[in-house]
């Protein structure tokens, strides 16, 4: 008992010298906490100039033209496009095209084997000599009659050579007629090109058995120029209407980017009726497509330009930022501060925005650092290369802020149309809610969208051409 007396003493000492030492390294882990996150965010503010100066960059603002585009998908058509079939039927005996050859209007194309219907000209033919030996007989028969007196010869017989002569003469015409549908058959045993264009794939091969109601040979498509087909929203319809009575309205055909225009055209048609299922016009554009860069069924981006304003204030577009009390832009003044400056948005694309009121012509904007910034905020204003050159934290700082300011810039100009179809979404799910009505939202919320999302992709790129990959 004495024993396991002691033992148990023996560790409840133990014990209590562990707690005591607990709580003084506990004590002295509080104290010294201070002077070493002092220590570290100093090091941290020294890098990132936490109060210092914000690293910002900026563009003036600029006096010049601004058009004024409507922005539209289309489907590149074919201008005339012919399926050559054939019009007899008979074995094919020789294909005179090559496949995507450019063709001409006449130009032959295959021939069929003509025997039968040379045999059915040429039986035409020979009847036509037979009525017309026959007519010329009947002829001369007549003449002689009519030349008698009445008492040789009967007025009867006369009347029924006459009658005869006419029945001939019908006969002969028939023959004609017969001639000329023999010939018809004949010569469409040569199959010629009805329009200039160029040759698809064959369907079928020399050789082979061909009939009339068969699929065709080839199909031909006009690619020069070219038409596109493509709709704008009804809402649209108006300013399209009012800008054609100014004269006709050019087009531009865009590839996929939405920025790189592959041929310019004019608008032709304005089609009669708005689809009511969808709400939307189409129309139809024409190019010349010089250098073939459309093709027919290419899905093309189009946008049609109604308007240029001129001589009006222009800053890019990331340039603007919207708040509670509307949009707003930060101004970069002589003594390196911002100050936050109310504007009036005219128009605005993915690139540049039309300030109506607030800014003037040379005034510095800031495009890229709004995180920090506030009202009366002193700014170091970089140049775009020395920010790309910069260290690899400070451009993923930079990235996360521009992804940060895309957010909220959608959120803001999306409010409305967010309360609209989403109010019972949850927030991770507000994207896909706005996706799926995307044709319904309005114009601001469809431009933050497009251009977050065109933010996105050009960051994907640039890792993509840096070789980083993102876990």
């Amino acid at each position: 008992m004495g024993k396991e007396s002691k033992v148990t003493r023996l560790l409840k000492r133990l014990f209590a010298l562990a707690v005591v030492c607990a709580v003084i390294a506990g004590v002295v882990y509080v104290t010294m906490l201070p002077a070493v996150q002092e220590k570290m965010g100093g090091g941290r503010r020294a890098r990132g100039g936490g109060d210092g100066p914000v690293p910002v960059l900026a563009s003036p603002a600029r006096l010049g033209d601004m058009p004024v585009y409507l922005n539209g998908v289309g489907t590149a058509k074919a201008r005339n496009l012919v399926t050559v079939r054939p019009q007899v039927d008979g074995r094919i005996l020789s294909l005179n095209f090559k496949e995507g050859q450019d063709v001409k209007r006449g130009d032959v194309l295959a021939r069929i084997d003509p025997a039968t219907y040379q045999a059915q000209l040429d039986q035409a033919v020979a009847k036509k000599a037979l009525d017309e030996a026959q007519l010329e007989n009947a002829k001369r028969d007549l003449e002689r009659y009519a030349s008698l007196s009445g008492n040789v010869v009967a007025q009867k017989t006369i009347d029924t050579q006459r009658a005869l002569v006419a029945q001939l003469t019908a006969q002969v015409k028939q023959d004609e007629a017969a001639i000329a549908n023999a010939k018809a058959f004949f010569d469409y045993t040569t199959i010629v090109s009805p329009i200039d264009g160029r040759t698809g794939i064959r369907m079928v091969d020399e050789g082979n058995l061909v009939r009339a109601s068969d699929a065709g040979i080839v199909v031909i498509t006009e690619v020069r120029p070219i038409a596109v087909l493509f709709t704008l929203p009804q809402q649209q319809l108006n300013q399209v209407n009012q800008a054609l009575r100014n004269g006709p309205l050019s087009v531009d055909a865009l590839d996929s980017d939405g920025r790189t225009a592959l041929d310019r055209g004019k608008l032709e048609v304005v089609d009669n009726q708005v689809d009511p299922s969808t709400g939307t016009i189409r129309m139809k554009a024409e190019f010349p497509n010089t250098n073939l860069q459309l093709w027919p069924g290419q899905f093309v981006n189009v946008r049609v330009l109604i308007d240029t304003l001129k001589q009006v204030v222009v800053v890019p577009t990331q340039s603007v930022q919207r708040g509670p009390n509307g949009a707003f832009a930060y101004v970069v003044q002589a003594d390196d501060k911002v100050t936050m400056r109310p504007v009036a948005v005219t128009m605005q694309n993915a690139t540049d925005a039309v300030i109506g009121k607030g800014l003037a012509d040379g005034e510095r904007v800031v495009t890229t650092g709004f995180a920090r910034l506030k009202e009366g905020s002193r700014v170091t204003v970089a140049k775009p290369e020395e920010q790309k050159s910069g260290d690899p934290d400070s451009n993923a700082d930079a990235k996360t802020q521009t992804m940060s300011e895309a957010r909220i810039s959608v959120r803001t100009a999306c409010a409305d149309d967010i309360a609209k179809f989403c109010a019972n979404a949850e927030r991770r799910e507000v994207r896909s809610c706005l996706q799926a009505n995307a044709s319904n939202l309005s114009d601001a919320c469809k431009l933050a969208t497009s251009t977050a999302r065109g933010g996105k992709g050009r960051e994907a790129e640039a890792r993509k051409a840096d070789g980083s990959t993102t876990q």
